[in-house]
């Protein structure tokens, strides 16, 4: 009802109707994906800014040369199958620079880790074979058990071939292309038989893995173990087969995490980097393609591209979010990555302009000790440094009885030197050379010691790790004899000569 000096005021303007949003890269036609705030893309845009992604990331790193063959490490995840689905386009006819190095594809069974029964573990055998046979590249499904037969020799770092002089790619690339010209080369067609090439575990095997990871106390030494094996494992797939360069589907929102769980686990910059290519394993590199694709591009793309993936579970699978560093570290960096967009980004390009301040010592350099697990740089020296006090308060926590005491009330120290427990006499050397717990730990990295303290027992451990730390042991306390009977030359003799 109406009332008298009541002010109704104009009517609220219409607000303009809205102009329908174009895609930003052709202008035309209509997004179907919005990857951040105001990048909406069409359908063949978005595949062209995917695929470019791709091929930019190995064509400016310039690693993987013509007919060289590389090894695709694929889990039937989003990533690692997206990758996959890359270098298959990238292989086909239709591609318009395609790609020249000789492809194969490795998967990893790894459900006795995660305690699934045979049959679960055969249904997914059941839909992985499928999926390697559509693809027709050589492919080798590997059971986790299998690092039980490793020889020690993974663990040693091989001598990797001297870099490439400049122009030395372009150069094979036009030699690449002058054979085919004159000899085109048959593409490798996959075994006609793959039911041959897939062995079952032994009953042992898969009985000691199981035995293994049940006497791992914390979710996140059983992590860190299963990525240890399972990298061990692929090393020795690519080195038996003449692999020189492993492809993974990291994208860059795992290397984020994966770099800030590092960081909390005490590894440090030096460990490990998100860069495009690792090569602390000397002779295979490892490469990540995907380092420039978020999880929600990769998301995008398999689902309008229809790329096949097979969900496996993990060890972390249903498990909380303060169950282990690494889910409480992946739940932290994606509740960032949701209130500020470039968090991922900002923590992938702030790694790459962090650099190590060199240091003197045993563990400078690269050709320095490697750990025995990870086969990084050792960081563990005498300095005075943090990671040195933490170690060396971690052994004297362990240390339960009082030094004996003398007739004369003096402790009593070895018989090699007065120095007590921190020389480096010949009765330390001995004692450590008989316990083999001290022996494995003595070559361990400050990370991969908190992770075995998880580990009651390094017996469950497979033989090949206890082999090679044996042997390093023993190489060890030969150039430590040996030390004391070599002449060493003056400077006026280096000088002179």
């Amino acid at each position: 009802m109406c009332q008298v000096g009541e002010d109704y005021g104009e009517p609220a303007p219409r607000e303009p109707p809205r102009r329908e949003q174009k895609c930003v890269k052709c202008k035309e036609a209509q997004p179907v994906v919005v990857i951040r705030a105001g990048d909406a893309f069409c359908r063949g845009c978005f595949k062209a800014f995917y695929i470019h992604k791709f091929r930019a990331m190995l064509g400016k790193n310039r690693l993987i040369f013509p007919g060289e063959k590389v090894l695709l490490a694929w889990s039937g995840g989003p990533s690692s199958s997206s990758m996959v689905w890359q270098v298959l386009e990238g292989l086909s006819q239709d591609s318009a620079k395609r790609l020249r190095f000789v492809p194969g594809v490795i998967f990893i069974d790894e459900g006795a880790a995660c305690g699934r029964s045979p049959e679960e573990r055969a249904k997914t055998l059941a839909e992985v074979k499928p999926i390697l046979q559509a693809i027709g590249f050589p492919w080798h499904v590997v059971a986790l058990e299998e690092v039980f037969s490793l020889p020690p020799s993974v663990l040693r770092c091989s001598s990797q071939e001297p870099a490439a002089p400049e122009g030395a790619y372009k150069a094979a690339v036009d030699s690449f292309l002058q054979q085919q010209r004159v000899l085109p080369q048959p593409r490798v067609q996959p075994p006609r038989d793959p039911q041959s090439l897939v062995r079952p575990p032994a009953a042992a095997q898969t009985e000691a893995l199981s035995h293994l990871f049940c006497s791992v106390r914390t979710l996140t030494a059983k992590e860190e173990l299963l990525q240890t094996l399972r990298v061990h494992l692929i090393l020795h797939v690519a080195r038996a087969h003449g692999y020189s360069k492993v492809m993974t589907g990291d994208s860059c929102t795992r290397l984020a995490i994966k770099l800030m769980t590092n960081l909390a686990l005490g590894r440090g910059l030096g460990a490990w980097r998100p860069g495009f290519s690792d090569e602390r394993h000397g002779d295979v590199v490892v490469v990540r393609p995907m380092r420039e694709h978020t999880l929600k591009e990769v998301a995008f793309y398999n689902r309008l591209f229809s790329v096949p993936c097979v969900f496996t579970p993990a060890v972390d699978t249903k498990a909380p979010e303060k169950a282990s560093i690494h889910r409480l570290m992946e739940a932290f960096i994606l509740r960032l990555q949701t209130q500020f967009p470039s968090t991922v980004s900002t923590v992938c390009r702030t790694s790459e302009k962090l650099v190590k301040a060199p240091r003197d010592g045993p563990a400078a350099g690269d050709c320095g000790p490697r750990c025995l697990l990870c086969m990084c740089a050792l960081d563990i020296d005498t300095a005075d440094s943090a990671t040195a006090f933490g170690v060396q308060t971690s052994h004297l926590s362990q240390i339960h009885s009082p030094t004996p005491l003398t007739e004369t009330g003096t402790p009593q120290g070895p018989c090699c030197s007065p120095g007590g427990a921190w020389a480096q006499g010949c009765c330390q050397r001995s004692s450590r050379r008989e316990d083999p717990q001290a022996c494995i730990v003595e070559q361990l990295c400050y990370g991969c010691r908190v992770n075995m303290k998880d580990l009651p027992s390094l017996e469950p451990l497979p033989q090949y790790i206890l082999a090679e730390a044996q042997l390093r042991t023993q190489r060890a306390w030969v150039l430590a004899e040996l030390r004391d009977c070599l002449i060493e030359d003056s400077d006026d003799e280096v000088g002179q000569s």
